[in-house]
């Protein structure tokens, strides 16, 4: 039997009875979609994609400095040495000779690091997403610095942590403070950028390190170390990993990514972490994404064992070296007098405060119509935020284009931003 439709076509009855009944919305997003905001350095970003913008706003590395000929002869030999590997599912930890080569370069700088202790990660992004699904139940309480990084904010966020600021100076963490913190509040984790920290590019020093080693044993507390940048140092003596301290042994998860000195659309990160943690990281993975891109993993475990990436970093450092320097030449010209800022040792990033009546959003809105960005660094920081901010990349654009870009940010400022 069927029933006619609005131009008289027969039609099934059931469909006819489907169309009677009132449609009901589907049921509700989980709280903490709705609590946790987008990135608005990723919507800075879209707004900048337009011809002629000089940005310093994003994390980016330079794609002029990538070693194509080389990442592009390691897939080759990755589809030459086994293509039915390379094109196949693999194990969730991940291909066994680009964790054994992450593992050579971990102990080559000081923290002995065998092939089974590292977990092979889409980017360090989900490292990190890896450890918080592991460690993190609603409610319970991460520390990071203030700021800190933003897209780890949003993963704390989306876990349902409380997240608590731990008082920080010019260095970086106070241990005293944290110490404090972490017997008031009891904590799950501490997340920290040690070294060339994002947004602010500081650099932790040794003594503090050991400190809050000390205090993670004495106290009771995960450390997670986030090292995307610790390649990138221009001047000074490297300091060791925070991994590497007495009484952080068998309670730090170190975080590295290939991002930053290969290339970021690899997607290759790793975590090094204590066993029984690993193995549960593990899991998290398998109901993630099953194991990370076996051709992009095969293809960097040959480029490693091809080239000698140290020696392709100090190219990239030489370059990045520099472009840090125009950018610190050139602030004082192109913020308001009385601004200050500080001169990392390496990294992406300079970290800039305007002075008294500025704010840095404000600022950003005349710069855009200036053909130049950044970041203000509100969206950085837990509770209330210093609206006079701005987080400056300088690794994207040549000395050059820094410098034009500093003159259009100067005629923002003069005009009133």
């Amino acid at each position: 039997m069927r029933a006619p439709d609005s131009r008289g076509a027969p039609v099934p009855a059931a469909a006819a009875a489907v169309a009677a009944i009132a449609a009901s919305p589907p049921p509700a997003f989980a709280a903490r979609a709705a609590a946790v905001g987008g990135s608005p350095v990723r919507e800075i970003l879209a707004l900048t994609e337009r011809p002629g913008v000089i940005s310093f706003a994003g994390g980016l590395p330079a794609p002029e400095l990538f070693d194509t000929e080389g990442l592009r002869a390691a897939y080759d030999a990755a589809f030459a040495a086994s293509a039915r590997r390379a094109l196949q599912y693999s194990t969730t930890e991940g291909a066994p000779e680009l964790r054994a080569a992450v593992a050579e370069r971990a102990s080559a700088r000081g923290l002995a690091t065998g092939a089974d202790d590292v977990l092979i990660t889409s980017g360090s992004q989900q490292a990190l997403t890896l450890i918080t699904a592991t460690l993190v139940e609603p409610g319970d309480v991460v520390l990071v610095e203030n700021p800190t990084y933003l897209a780890a904010l949003q993963c704390f966020g989306l876990a349902g942590a409380r997240v608590m600021a731990v008082p920080c100076d010019e260095q970086g963490i106070l241990p005293d403070a944290l110490a404090d913190i972490v017997a008031r509040e009891r904590p799950k984790l501490l997340y920290t950028i040690p070294t060339f920290q994002n947004p602010t590019g500081r650099t932790l020093p040794a003594d503090r390190r050991a400190a809050i080693a000390q205090t993670a044993a004495r106290l009771g507390l995960w450390l997670v170390e986030d090292d995307p940048y610790g390649d990138l140092r221009y001047e000074g003596d490297r300091v060791p990993w925070l991994a590497e301290h007495p009484g952080a042994e068998d309670r730090t998860v170190l975080l590295g990514s290939f991002s930053k000195v290969m290339a970021p659309g690899l997607r290759l990160g790793w975590l090094r972490a204590p066993a029984a943690l690993r193995r549960a990281a593990v899991v998290a993975k398998q109901a993630a994404d099953l194991h990370t891109s076996t051709v992009d993993q095969l293809a960097a475990a040959h480029y490693l064992a091809a080239v000698d990436l140290d020696a392709h970093v100090a190219v990239v450092r030489a370059a990045y070296r520099a472009r840090r320097d125009a950018l610190l030449a050139g602030l004082c010209e192109a913020l308001p007098a009385g601004s200050e800022w500080n001169r990392p040792e390496g990294g992406m990033f300079v970290w800039a405060r305007l002075p008294e009546g500025h704010d840095a959003t404000a600022l950003l809105t005349s710069a855009i119509t200036h053909d130049v960005a950044f970041v203000p660094g509100s969206p950085f920081f837990t509770g209330t935020p210093d609206p006079r901010t701005l987080r400056l990349s300088f690794t994207t654009h040549t000395p050059e284009e820094i410098g034009e870009g500093l003159r259009r940010l100067g005629m923002a400022v003069f005009s009133g931003g």
